[in-house]
């Protein structure tokens, strides 16, 4: 999808820790993820920046959206949580512990179902192996060390002090990261929109990946911006 914002955006990304070629990790925290972000704002001098946050990355964004408001120009919170009934935080704890127990593999299988849609999996086979095998990559106890910041953190309490401009999106069938969330994301955050995906699970970045370009293109992009895009 990177290839889709570049023409019109200066584009950083990050692994996390506890993710791809980041150093292994066995214990972090939320603040601890939003520092790393920072840092890397102030290694390349990015005062002030949009800042979109998928999944756990969605946490992270709302967590520097609270501590840096000013860092930030406008926002875009895309397949996150926040708010989780106890029932929703005791699914997210219990794929924990199977995934601290087992391993990567043994939240796999449950995984694929979770973020694709049935007919993406039928005509996309490739591209989820590509995605369960980079998951599988990454190290065990790496891993778990930042899925617990997931499985523990909720900032849906604090969500009103949110002061940007900001996008909310998920896919209508996304378990994890589902529509109440988003909604009340929505009502939480004073200057917000909310997009739903018909049909989509989890993984939108890679299934709807020239929708949600095009959204984060609208969204952060002044008039100009937008008329290009439009001429694509």
């Amino acid at each position: 999808m990177t290839d889709l914002l570049e023409p019109h955006f200066t584009v950083v990304r990050l692994d996390l820790r506890g993710h791809g070629s980041s150093g292994r990790i066995t214990t972090c925290t939320l603040d601890d993820l939003a520092s790393d972000v920072r840092r890397v704002w102030d290694a390349r001098g990015i005062a002030k920046t949009h800042l979109a946050g998928f999944s756990l990355g969605g946490l992270i964004a709302q967590s520097l959206a609270l501590s840096d408001p000013d860092r930030i120009d406008q926002l875009a919170i895309l397949s996150a949580v926040a708010g989780r009934t106890a029932d929703e935080r005791a699914k997210v704890v219990g794929r924990l512990k199977l995934l601290s127990e087992g391993g990567i593999a043994a939240v796999t299988g449950a995984a694929e179902e979770r973020w694709f849609t049935q007919e993406f999996r039928t005509r996309h086979p490739e591209r989820v192996a590509q995605r369960m095998a980079e998951l599988l990559a990454n190290d065990p106890q790496s891993y778990a060390a930042a899925y617990t910041v997931f499985a523990t953190s909720d900032l849906g309490d604090r969500l009103q002090n949110i002061p940007h401009r900001t996008l909310i999106a998920t896919g209508e069938n996304d378990v994890g990261s589902n529509t109440r969330m988003a909604q009340m994301m929505r009502e939480r955050i004073k200057d917000s929109r909310l997009v739903i995906f018909p049909q989509l699970r989890h993984s939108v970045l890679v299934e709807a990946s020239g929708k949600i370009a095009a959204l984060l293109i609208e969204h952060f992009g002044d008039d100009e911006t937008r008329r290009k895009a439009a001429a694509l």
